[in-house]
């Protein structure tokens, strides 16, 4: 086979695999096999080559493409299917009530799990969550309305255990930050005092922002002395006394006996709430701070509630002791007289309201006509009177010449 210009590559089996280099001398073209040499693809060999390559490749992209566009239409398909499932189980919740069935609020953008813990600052409350508001309050059932002012509305929650707390939606902190209301609301956590309400934990999911504080049985001052139902007893002078002496108390405890000091901004007959024993405790203390300190402009609305405002508020919106020490001698005046701070009653009177009457009555020396004559007995009318004189005090209309709220509360004490 030497020497026959034969070309390609030497075959390892066969008759081929007994050749010797000897007996293929000659054929330059020959490799491989028993020859040891590489062998070259060709050309041909080379573009067939090319062409399954490329074909594979192609036939891999394709098949790789549709299975990414199949499941591409799969994930939209369920993600709008669940989309559609949780808007249908948002618009179920105010009939829903079982744990087991509800997993969001009722917020459309609120999409933050039942089971976040309330942050609690009494022990026997700390395992308490949203879910167990929800449950507690009847998923906010109006039926469970016991307050409703301007920071917002109060709820009556009865827990598992039968214990009862008053839990409150604000209305006016949607749009403020988590950290400005976590801050605000452990400040105000640490306020403990005899006659104030204490706030036992806080909520903060989505826009909401809820506050759980204790519940008081009898209700709110206004409630007993407007007796609207007509089914309250009279609170007697004794009572009143108490209320007035125990209220002193607690907003000299936020004036001067807590750091930093707290100026309430809208004392009134209705954040003033009785226990049982007809304690009172001051409530919603810290909640005008708490929205002022959080908003992100510059506020020109008049703090307070309308026939408690003192009157330079009106030339500033810059709230102060001296302007909490006049609401409450409006509160006095209350449990005085028994009258509402405004109504039809004063159209005749200059400032259309209880303050400019009872002035009025005072100057012509007509004090003793202004005593609620559903409590009014020889055995109180000296103490109304004292009380009266402390009221006119505290609504100077020069803010300088009104007392503290510590000098208030002695006044008080020594009727």
């Amino acid at each position: 086979m030497a020497q026959n210009s034969l070309e390609g590559p030497v075959p390892k089996v066969g008759i081929c695999s007994n050749l010797s280099k000897v007996s293929l001398q000659g054929n330059n073209k020959l490799c491989g096999g028993v020859l040891g040499t590489h062998c070259e693809i060709s050309r041909i060999e080379k573009s067939s080559l090319l062409i399954w390559l490329v074909s594979g490749l192609a036939i891999g992209f394709t098949i790789l493409s549709l299975t990414i566009a199949f499941c591409l239409r799969q994930w939209v398909t369920s993600g709008s299917r669940r989309s559609n499932a949780e808007e249908i189980e948002v618009s179920k919740l105010d009939s829903l009530i079982d744990q087991n069935h509800l997993y969001f609020l009722n917020s459309s953008r609120s999409r933050e799990p039942l089971s976040i813990n309330v942050a609690m600052f009494e022990q026997p409350l700390r395992k308490l969550t949203l879910g167990n508001i929800l449950e507690a309050t009847n998923n906010f059932r109006e039926t469970n309305i016991i307050g409703d002012g301007g920071f917002g509305t109060v709820y009556k929650a009865t827990l598992r255990n039968g214990n009862k707390v008053a839990v409150k939606k604000l209305s006016q902190a949607k749009a403020q930050g988590d950290r400005e209301f976590v801050a605000e609301m452990e400040t105000l956590g640490k306020v403990k005092h005899q006659n104030l309400v204490s706030l036992l934990g806080y909520c903060s999911f989505g826009e909401e922002k809820l506050l759980v504080y204790q519940y008081m049985v009898n209700g709110s001052l206004d409630m007993w002395l407007r007796n609207r139902t007509g089914r309250l007893e009279v609170l007697d002078w004794n009572k009143r006394l108490k209320i007035a002496v125990g209220s002193a108390r607690g907003l000299k405890f936020l004036h001067h006996g807590f750091h930093p000091h707290i100026i309430h901004r809208d004392i009134k007959a209705s954040n003033i709430l009785l226990n049982e024993d007809f304690e009172p405790k001051v409530a919603d203390f810290g909640l005008a701070r708490l929205i002022s300190a959080c908003e992100t402009h510059v506020s020109t609305e008049i703090a307070g509630t309308l026939g408690y405002i003192p009157p330079e508020y009106g030339q500033s919106c810059r709230s102060t002791k001296k302007g909490d020490v006049y609401s409450f001698g409006v509160i006095l005046l209350e449990l005085v007289t028994g009258k509402e701070p405004t109504g039809p009653d004063f159209k005749e009177v200059e400032g259309g309201n209880l303050v400019g009457w009872v002035l009025q009555k005072r100057k012509k020396g007509e004090a003793v006509e202004v005593l609620d004559p559903a409590v009014l007995n020889a055995d109180c009318e000296g103490a109304m009177l004292k009380v009266l004189q402390i009221a006119s005090v505290c609504l100077a209309e020069n803010p300088a010449r009104r007392p503290t709220m510590e000098e208030v509360y002695k006044l008080l004490k020594g009727v």
